[in-house]
């Protein structure tokens, strides 16, 4: 049934990309005489067909295949192939049955080329010279990298994956809550990136006051809100919205982005004012994602709208070169000192910025729960290389993943796995205590590919301990780091871990837990000044920069928004 879904919809395009640079350098020498489907699941019967070798230019044959290192399985795989010259080539199956998705994205030297194969023999043809194959897996498998010299005949390679720890076997399941991939071609993608659940965007709005189904920057027709089986393991929700709006009546005007996953009927009203939206997405049981912190409208959403996640790896994190420090940059508060150099933010700095307006959020009362989202389809970024691991106590379900997803019972990641526990309670307990001071322990063990920088438990926006354990040799040949602290809290507050290591490229890999919460009577949760004061500032330039754009209901929710934290100014706590 799977692989006529992915015939049936081989023509199928992704429209909903933005006109963002994603040609390579140079051209594209495997299948020049074939039109390409980009970003398309498509057959490999054309494989005979592509790159029609010219007699001056004869071209040889890499055979390949993507194995289990220890039961020599074929596996589902990303695979990239380079040439000594820095040129990407695409590979095919050699099965009739089989899919191959290529995807391109290069922005400011920071690539994403790669195809990704079903679980199926493949093969490329090339000139004759030296290769650079990779294959990867999600997070949970090593990646190998292969050197291969091609000649004038076939060469054969093989490909083998050693997975490092299986999540699923001790209960969690990984999501990706923001995807422009295609809903054609998502089949192949979670089988190939081993992520568990996908939320492939059906409808996207870019205009204000634009219905989402009117103005529509994806053309494929809406699916059937109901959750799409690959196998006991995979799943894909299909009926998801965004709203990112840069425009009003034609004219610009930044608003932000919102997004609604898991909804059940077609959003017809457009945004602003986004009450409306907010009320059928919580009558529908989806769920509402920031999708970024530092859109300009973000800070009103949460109170107006009740928004549920906050995506703690957003779209702007990538595997490649971070590249995006100038976006919004300025508008994170002093307070903050966020790391930032002439490029404007740091990579560090960026994901710093997160952090802290997630903390300032929590520290406001707001339950939101963090998520991970790559926007895969967007930007050069494979899908899941950020996201959320959810625990599934009572099985894998797509109800019983969104259930606990909105509990918090979940942490998220760019690479290692963070396996938590305070009081011997997961994340998202509530503990409910008649006196202050209480002690918690906090414990656990992160599993990683690298050994562990630091471990830090931070309580109400604070990091109150950093632990650096010894990280040991895992049977399955990845790093295990067990840790265990005892922190206090004065009051109510909350309590969250987080931790990093560091690739073979110096680059930051992170996982962060979502927060305990502690309820202490006549103790309750308050604010820092300096981060209210910080969002009132903030929603009060809004107010002035909108008047005269939006409509006055659309005014009144950013006036409620500012009018509930200048309420928690009042009594909010030095710094």
């Amino acid at each position: 049934m799977l692989r006529a879904f992915v015939l049936l919809e081989m023509k199928s395009k992704i429209e909903s990309a933005p006109p963002e640079s994603h040609r390579l350098s140079r051209p594209h020498k495997v299948g020049m005489d074939v039109p390409r489907l980009a970003g398309v699941a498509c057959v490999t019967l054309l494989v005979f067909l592509q790159g029609s070798p010219a007699a001056a230019d004869p071209l040889a044959v890499l055979n390949g295949r993507v194995t289990d290192a220890r039961t020599g399985t074929l596996l589902p795989a990303r695979v990239s192939i380079r040439d000594s010259a820095g040129e990407w080539f695409f590979p095919r199956c050699v099965s009739a049955e089989g899919t191959a998705v290529d995807y391109q994205r290069n922005r400011k030297g920071s690539p994403a080329m790669h195809t990704t194969l079903s679980a199926d023999p493949f093969m490329v043809r090339l000139p004759p010279g030296k290769y650079t194959v990779t294959a990867q897996r999600g997070k949970e498998y090593f990646p190998v990298e292969r050197e291969v010299v091609v000649d004038t005949d076939s060469t054969d390679i093989v490909l083998p994956l050693v997975r490092w720890i299986h999540m699923a076997r001790l209960g969690w399941y990984s999501g990706d809550t923001h995807s422009h991939r295609s809903l054609a071609e998502t089949p192949n993608l979670v089988l190939a990136e081993d992520l568990n659940l996908s939320f492939p965007l059906s409808h996207w709005v870019s205009e204000g006051r634009v219905s989402p189904v009117k103005g529509n920057r994806v053309l494929a027709p809406a699916p059937q809100p109901e959750p799409i089986k690959i196998d006991d393991d995979h799943l894909v929700y299909p009926l998801n919205t965004e709203y990112e709006l840069g425009g009003i009546g034609g004219r610009p005007h930044a608003l932000g982005a919102v997004l609604i996953i898991g909804h059940k009927t077609l959003f017809h009203q457009g945004a602003p004012p986004v009450g409306p939206v907010a009320e059928q997405a919580h009558r529908e049981g989806a769920l509402l994602d920031f999708e970024k912190h530092s859109w300009s409208w973000s800070l009103m959403l949460a109170p107006v709208m009740q928004v549920d996640l906050f995506e703690l790896s957003n779209n702007h994190v990538w595997p490649g070169p971070f590249q995006l420090g100038k976006w919004t940059f300025g508008m994170n508060p002093a307070y903050m000192r966020v790391a930032t150099d002439q490029n404007g933010y740091t990579e560090w700095g960026w994901i710093d910025y997160g952090f802290q307006t997630y903390y300032a959020l929590l520290n406001c009362g707001f339950r939101i729960q963090p998520t991970a989202g790559t926007g895969s389809g967007a930007h050069p970024v494979p899908l899941g290389f950020g996201r959320v691991y959810v625990q599934q106590p009572d099985g894998f379900s797509y109800e019983n993943w969104i259930k606990e997803l909105k509990a918090g019972r979940s942490f998220v990641t760019t690479g290692p796995m963070l396996l938590a526990t305070v009081n011997g309670r997961p994340a998202g307990h509530v503990f409910v205590s008649a006196s202050t001071g209480d002690a918690y322990r906090v414990a656990g063990r992160v599993e990683s590919r690298y050994r562990v920088d630091r471990v830090e438990i931070v309580v109400n926006g604070l990091v109150v301990r950093t632990l650096t354990p010894r990280s040991e040799r895992a049977p399955e040949e990845g790093f295990r780091t067990p840790f265990s602290a005892d922190v206090s809290l004065a009051g109510s507050g909350w309590i969250a871990v987080r931790t990093f290591t560091r690739n073979r490229a110096s680059r930051i890999r992170f996982a962060h837990t979502s927060p305990w919460h502690v309820e202490v009577a006549d103790h309750p949760l308050k604010p820092r000044a300096e981060e209210v004061d910080y969002i009132v500032r903030h929603l009060d330039r809004e107010l002035r920069r909108h008047r005269g754009v939006l409509e006055p209901a659309s005014l009144a929710e950013f006036k409620a928004a500012l009018d509930f934290y200048r309420e928690l100014e009042v009594n909010a706590t030095a710094n």
